[in-house]
């Protein structure tokens, strides 16, 4: 008698354990590292970028998401009043519902005081959350640092590693009460991620001091937009709950040792510190399917047609919040040489020169906006239009839609230097900088 189960059996546990396995690898982040000419002209040194990318695993079907500690920083100060303190409050309540009972919550308001509205609390008590923030009403000045630090002393209450540890910020105005600078708000957000506190600042309207948020968001490693309306606001709420509820690993360390004889240049985009032949930066979060990556210069020796160079050995070692365990992953990058150049073309990595491009060109375009802010507005458009060919060739060189975008958005924003568009252009330039340096997915 034929006997289903027993047949099936063998080929179920097989097929369990191909899975398990399955699981197992894809519960780590997926680590590639990339030369932008893996076959190199033989004879000579030269230099090439080299991509290190980090892409979360997927969280669909694990049922086992990152529990958070958020603190909601809402400024209420004069200028927050009417429709912009309505649809702060409306965005922090629908990103409250999004948590779990398990999620821990905290709200600080601030004006020239700072009042913590909610002290950090595991989400329970709803109802009594919502009217506070509901009891919220504007009036008097921005002590902008002041309202990040209370929400920080909130959050590191319950500060631990498998928890996704974060503030967001909304503010409309410029911080003119305690420390104001860019300076100050940037040490403040890497004193914050050295305590594993990532910060995303929200910016509305077109009063409030966009180096001053990009700062606080970039050394913290957080997210940052620029709303510029306050009915953006729920769209922006809605993309940030999404990536602090899809946090999959955390804490996570990229060391790079270049070999002998190859010499590191510079990391483009990102902060890093370069001791001799050694890279080394930091990540504080990493999300689900999404990739981050590091991208640096060297310069290697040359080597003889035919030969193989290991240029860089590459570490991550990260907290994974899923499985809770402190994972280890390890590359390396390989270049040969040809004496062909035919041969050196047809290898190039499409991928890594057209990220390569694109960081460049932002380089380029923040000294842009360095010479408009001192007023020489025809050099700032003209800056801006070389960044814009220097695109378009390297649009053609690659055959990338991505770089002829840019190329198309650096000449609508040299039609956009005066007087009268210029606060609100270099906003958005700022916006786009910051999203393309720590490839924000929104």
């Amino acid at each position: 008698m034929f006997n289903a189960r027993s047949h099936f059996a063998p080929l179920a546990l097989a097929a369990a354990a191909v899975l398990a396995a399955e699981i197992a690898t894809a519960e780590q982040i997926r680590l590639d590292v990339a030369v932008s000419s893996p076959v190199m002209l033989a004879g000579s040194a030269q230099r090439a970028y080299v991509k290190v990318g980090l892409t979360g695993f997927p969280l669909i079907g694990t049922g086992r998401r990152t529990p958070t500690n958020v603190s909601i920083v809402l400024d209420r100060s004069g200028s927050m009043s009417g429709e912009k303190l309505r649809k702060a409050k409306e965005a922090a309540l629908l990103a409250i519902d999004r948590l779990g009972p398990d999620d821990i919550v905290s709200v600080v308001a601030y004006n020239h005081t700072v009042d913590v509205l909610v002290p950090a609390t595991k989400v329970r008590d709803r109802e009594e959350i919502y009217r506070k923030i509901q009891s919220l009403h504007a009036a008097g000045d921005t002590a902008l640092f002041a309202g990040v630090s209370k929400g920080a002393r909130e959050v590191l209450k319950f500060a631990e590693r498998h928890r996704v540890n974060r503030i967001v910020l909304v503010s409309d105005g410029l911080a003119n009460v305690g420390p104001s600078s860019p300076g100050d708000l940037g040490d403040l957000g890497w004193s914050l991620a050295k305590q594993g506190i990532s910060v995303t600042t929200i910016g509305l309207g077109e009063g409030y001091n966009e180096d001053l948020m990009v700062a606080l968001a970039g050394q913290s490693d957080g997210n940052h937009a620029f709303a510029e309306n306050a009915t953006d606001l729920a769209r922006i709420f809605g993309h940030e709950l999404g990536d602090v509820l899809s946090v999959i690993a955390r804490e996570l360390t990229v060391r790079i040792d270049c070999a002998p004889g190859v010499r590191p240049i510079r990391v483009l985009g990102r902060r890093a510190e370069i001791n001799g032949r050694q890279i080394v930066t930091t990540l504080n979060q990493l999300y689900a399917d999404q990739e981050k990556f590091v991208l640096f210069e060297v310069e290697v020796p040359g080597r003889s047609a035919g030969s193989e160079l290991e240029i860089a050995t590459v570490d991550v070692r990260y907290a994974n919040t899923v499985s809770r365990t402190t994972d280890v992953l390890g590359s390396r990058a390989v270049v040969s040489f040809s004496s062909s150049w035919a041969t050196v073309e047809s290898g190039q990595n499409k991928g890594v020169l057209v990220a390569s491009v694109e960081l460049l060109a932002n380089e380029a375009n923040k000294n842009a906006v360095a010479l408009r802010d001192q007023g020489r507005i025809e050099e700032a458009e003209a800056a801006l239009e070389a960044n814009a060919a220097f695109l378009d060739k390297e649009a053609a060189r690659y055959k990338s839609e991505q770089l002829r975008g840019r190329a198309a958005s650096n000449r609508k924003a040299k039609m956009k230097l005066a007087p009268s568009e210029w606060n609100k252009q270099r906003k958005a330039m700022a916006d786009d900088a910051f999203q393309l340096e720590n490839q924000q997915a929104w």
